[in-house]
């Protein structure tokens, strides 16, 4: 059975975070497995192979010959690197070349002097940022080249430096083998070389389903070609109890998987010697209409079949008889022969590491429908801190736009380094809204109907933040309203958490203080506050929660509130005596992930949403992350990774630890005198030197010529060496890619 994933789609739809993994593109075919960094920021997974060619590698400039050929070693095979491509939806490779009386791809009308070399050792004519028989640069297509009579920077053979990029994403030619320079048997001609890493998005393969509508509807596919080896893997997902998946026949051979019960899934097959069945029995239903994974695999020795986690079942073959298994019928994918076929979802079904279109085969065929849907039921706890799952066509995707949070997951931070004096307003109703519609709206969280409108006032709130300062006394946050109504989170001078509510009805406001901890500690604290009419639960970090009550006189509704405040209050009207001491500098310091029942006002100033015409700014607001370090999984422990190094095992004196304290200090001693005794002979040397050259004119020194006019050291230098400023100016733009 496969140990990894078949791509980096797999990896992220078990909830993993960007990193390096290991993954099996045709499963337990002969590619065998590669190592891939998988980047899962973005709504689709880019999924890279990196290879040993250095950015901007020099070629040419004293070497006599005619060709200079540069050749790219990848991280993995061709055909592996092919097997990503193919499955991909989109595929990309950066590609530069900066020259100096070197052409390129000597346009308009001569053959190329450089060409790189594809897939399947194919020559290619064309450049970064241009297409498939188009002999021409990115700034041939845009028409920007430098002189217009090419369509190539380089080939109009300056002397000074230029350079032609872009992007190659003609996915069949990919990946870049070998770079070939010719035009630089002339003297001065120089010319450098980049080539960026293959850069895939999407997997095709992972997503590819279809719908089973009918017990009788089935899809067929050309003879199942297993005769020794056989590796079969699919998902599925159904209601129903029983039906089979798949099954091809020979004369009396055959193989076939069925779900014989809703706890069962049998792999039969018959080589010769008699059929031969393996079940799986799940202590859980399998038809939960939850996705789940079957991997079935038969050669000359064994036969085994695995769903889910669930241990492997294995059938060693007889040591004599038939080994091949022969099959003559069509493939049939559910309904075969009669028998009761299969109702519901299958996905990603893989017959010897090729993947079966089911999805363009489902499109003509009656009772199968292309696609599935329902990916939440099995992906959707993936959507964290509130985030919402939305089905798609082919898998599904979180909806983060409720909550203090971002990216693919909805757990990535959004927050804001404050500077003094700097705060942020965000008004509970925008400018011509009535209050009543407003409040109603968006504080009044929708999941609770039996709040009104007509009250306006909240008799809950649940208020969650993260924080860092240094500088103590401040306001983290405030609640203001159109009455004496107020909440506060404050920072007091000994640098404690106070938690401060006046919803009417007592003499002096609700504290809540959290003494003998200091906050103002440089360090990222979280706080969150739920209350529930007089009931107030206050977590702090990752210390227990604990429980307040509001006093018996208090009133428990919070009366029309107005507008929340980060970092500082500025409030028309009469302010709390402590609160106004505490104003002025205001907040310095870092506010992330901050959610107000329903609102994330970060967030609505940071990303343009429809409630970004409710905050108002002073200062400017500059994006950070406040030091939340993300979760991240390993990719794989080292005790299950075969490919990991044991890196305990290699001696690395003091690993770490801190030398202890039995060093004797009389040696410390010592060596003080000694350094000292040195540092007075070193300098009576040199002022002995200097005295004695005191009187020989001028020396000569190696100091840049332009040295005098030039502002710093590094000016000098560049001044001096013209290649330099391409250096610079080319690693910048090489890898903003």
């Amino acid at each position: 059975s496969a140990i990894y994933e078949l791509s980096c789609e797999a990896y992220k739809h078990l909830g993993k975070t960007s990193n390096y993994y290991w993954i099996d593109p045709d499963g337990s075919g002969t590619l065998g497995p590669l190592k891939v960094y998988c980047n899962m920021t973005e709504d689709k997974v880019w999924t890279t192979v990196y290879h040993d060619l250095q950015m901007q590698t020099s070629v040419g400039g004293s070497s006599p010959e005619k060709l200079s050929v540069l050749h790219l070693n990848y991280s993995a095979t061709m055909d592996q690197i092919s097997a990503i491509t193919s499955s991909a939806e989109y595929c990309e490779q950066f590609i530069s070349y900066s020259c100096k009386m070197s052409r390129l791809l000597n346009t308009p009308e001569g053959n190329p002097y450089t060409w790189w070399v594809g897939k399947a050792n194919e020559k290619h004519y064309y450049w970064g940022g241009s297409g498939p028989g188009i002999q021409k640069c990115a700034c041939g297509i845009e028409r920007n080249c430098t002189d217009p009579k090419y369509y190539c920077n380089c080939d109009a053979d300056y002397k000074q430096w230029r350079k032609d990029s872009g992007m190659l994403s003609y996915k069949e030619h990919l990946p870049v083998s070998q770079v070939v320079v010719g035009d630089l048997d002339r003297p001065g001609s120089e010319a450098k070389v980049s080539v960026g890493p293959v850069r895939c998005q999407g997997d095709r393969n992972y997503w590819n389903a279809a719908s089973f509508v009918t017990s009788s509807s089935y899809l067929h596919f050309s003879t199942f070609q297993g005769e020794t080896s056989a590796d079969i893997s699919f998902y599925f997902k159904t209601s129903a109890s029983d039906g089979v998946f798949l099954e091809n026949l020979g004369n009396t051979d055959f193989i076939k998987l069925e779900l014989k019960s809703a706890t069962e899934v049998s792999f039969s097959f018959d080589v010769g010697n008699g059929p031969v069945e393996i079940v799986v029995r799940s202590p859980n239903p399998l038809n939960d209409d939850q996705w789940h994974r079957v991997n079935a695999e038969r050669n000359v020795k064994q036969a085994s079949l695995q769903v889910d986690q669930l241990p492997l079942e294995v059938r060693k073959a007889p040591t004599e008889g038939h080994t091949r298994l022969e099959l003559y019928s069509q493939l049939y994918v559910g309904a075969a022969g009669g028998q009761r076929g299969f109702l519901g979802c299958i996905r990603s079904l893989r017959m010897n590491g090729v993947t079966l279109d089911l999805e363009e085969r489902a499109k003509v065929t009656p009772g199968v429908k292309p696609g599935c849907s329902g990916h939440c039921t099995s992906y959707g706890m993936y959507c964290a801190n509130g985030g919402k799952c939305v089905e798609k066509y082919n898998g599904y995707s979180c909806d983060c736009s409720r909550t203090a949070y971002d990216g693919p997951f909805c757990i990535k931070d959004v927050g804001a380094f404050f500077e003094e004096g700097m705060w942020l307003r965000y008004n509970f109703h925008s400018p011509g809204t009535s209050v009543k519609d407003l409040v109603s709206r968006t504080l009044l969280s929708s999941a609770d109907p039996e709040i009104t409108a007509p009250d306006l006032s909240l008799n809950k709130e649940e208020l969650s933040f993260s924080f860092s300062t240094t500088k103590s006394p401040c306001v983290l946050l405030y609640v203001s309203s159109y009455t004496p109504d107020f909440m506060a989170v404050l920072v007091n001078p000994d640098g404690n958490l106070q938690i401060r509510y006046n919803l009417g009805g007592t003499k002096e406001p609700f504290n809540i203080d959290i003494d003998h901890r200091n906050m103002a500690n440089g360090q990222p604290h979280t706080v969150n506050v739920t209350r529930n009419g007089r009931d107030i639960v206050l977590q702090l970090d990752h210390y227990p929660p604990t429980s307040y009550s509001l006093p018996a006189t208090s009133d428990i509704q919070f009366n029309s509130p107005k507008a929340l405040f980060l970092g500082k209050v500025i409030e028309i009207g009469k302010i709390d005596q402590d609160i106004y001491k505490y104003n002025t500098p205001g907040f310095t310091g870092c506010l992330s992930r901050v959610q107000f029942n329903q609102i994330a006002p970060l967030k609505a100033a940071l990303r343009p949403t429809n409630a970004s015409s409710h905050v108002h700014i002073q200062g400017e607001l500059v994006e950070s992350n406040c030091g939340a370090s993300p979760l991240t999984i390993p990719p794989m422990s080292a005790a299950t990774d075969p490919w990991h190094l044991d890196s305990a095992s290699a001696d690395f004196p003091y690993n770490g630890q801190a030398i202890g304290d039995g060093v004797n200090r009389n040696s410390a001693i010592i060596g003080g005198i000694i350094a000292v005794v040195i540092f007075t002979i070193l300098c009576t040397l040199v002022f002995l030197i200097r005295y004695m050259f005191r009187h020989k004119g001028t020396y000569h020194t190696n100091e840049a010529k332009g040295a005098e006019s030039a502002e710093s050291a590094d000016a000098a230098i560049m001044n001096n060496d013209p290649n330099f400023t391409e250096t610079i100016d080319e690693s910048k733009k090489e890898w903003l890619i």
